[in-house]
């Protein structure tokens, strides 16, 4: 059983709450729009698995340290973790046929800076965006995820919200 902390676009936003909501994870996934690469380097000090990918405003450390996807196992649930890929009925080009190909079960994204949790029934997977946990763009609360990965199965996903994205 492993617990799972996620957030995305975080643009070099760093929230203390991130340690608090955090510190009881086995692991942190950040969808990209990382920012500043002291971001993954704070998240390693909360948990020792920091897994990350970059996003469109990422450049020099964080493209270096973290590729543009990844596709892993975790306690039996097949991950595939990017920054822009859309959502059921609506990914970007090419993501439908990457999630087919992998056999992936559960799909983490960033970008749209949206909170969205939502099955692919036809593709037999769950999406899960955890919205912005900074306070650049246009979301008007800023969100983290968390969740429980047991036995092939996600459970207990949590959605915490960090306030209004202007406080």
């Amino acid at each position: 059983m492993k617990r799972i902390g996620i957030l995305s676009d975080t643009h070099s936003c760093w929230v203390d709450r991130y340690a608090i909501h955090f510190a009881d994870c086995d692991e942190i996934w950040h969808a990209g729009d990382i920012g500043d690469i002291s971001i993954i380097e704070r998240l390693e000090g909360i948990v020792p698995v920091v897994r990350a990918v970059r996003g469109n405003i990422d450049h020099g450390m964080v493209c270096k340290r973290c590729p543009e996807a990844l596709c892993f196992d975790a306690e039996g649930v097949r991950v595939w973790l990017t920054h822009i890929a859309g959502y059921p009925g609506r990914y970007a080009p090419g993501i439908a046929k990457t999630l087919s190909d992998n056999r992936i079960t559960l799909m983490v994204c960033g970008h749209s800076h949206i909170l969205k949790v939502m099955p692919d029934a036809r593709l037999g997977l769950l999406h899960v965006n955890p919205g912005a946990a900074g306070y650049h763009g246009w979301q008007q609360v800023r969100t983290l995820v968390r969740l429980t990965i047991d036995s092939g199965t996600v459970t207990g996903l949590e959605v915490i919200e960090l306030g209004k994205r202007s406080e």
